[in-house]
């Protein structure tokens, strides 16, 4: 097999691995009002992910633009699309059913004068893009909020298209 071909033969989950960020299985979650996936067909529809890391049980808080600089950001974005992963792998087994993101939204906890949320959430669809190739390319709105859940700097949402 040629490097292209092994390249294109690589899972997402190795891709990311690959760049130092494994897609790790969510720990097991209190019960709750909601679902954190919904499937319709072959639409997934994803709950927010923050930028916290479960395992650790650490949460990556702080508003952008005033306690959080813009490349710190960028990686809370990074760790928030993991989660996200993380709870699709849980939900579809593996992440090579992915077929292709259709839209993430991003919220991005700001300073009352932070106008470059679109920089931040950059970093997540870049992820995307690296792990899946033209299948993460994906619709997306960066927005900017007062404040996210447990004071998170970033919060993601997905829905993905997947195989039948």
């Amino acid at each position: 097999m040629s490097a292209a071909t092994d390249a294109a033969a690589e899972s997402p989950e190795a891709r990311l691995a690959g760049i130092g960020y494994p897609v790790r299985l969510p720990p097991a979650a209190p019960p709750r009002p909601y679902e954190p996936l919904v499937q319709v067909g072959n639409i997934v529809y994803g709950s927010g992910n923050t930028s916290i890391d479960r395992h650790a049980g650490i949460v990556h808080a702080g508003q952008v633009g005033s306690e959080v600089d813009l490349e710190e950001a960028r990686e809370r974005a990074r760790i928030a699309m993991v989660n996200a992963l993380g709870g699709l792998k849980a939900h579809l087994g593996e992440l090579s059913r992915v077929t292709r993101f259709v839209r993430v939204t991003g919220y991005v906890n700001s300073a009352a004068t932070f106008t470059r949320q679109a920089e931040v959430m950059n970093a997540a669809s870049e992820l995307l893009v690296t792990a899946f190739g033209e299948s993460g390319r994906h619709a997306r709105s960066a927005l900017g909020v007062a404040q996210l859940p447990g004071g998170a700097s970033v919060e993601v949402e997905v829905i993905v298209e997947v195989e039948d």
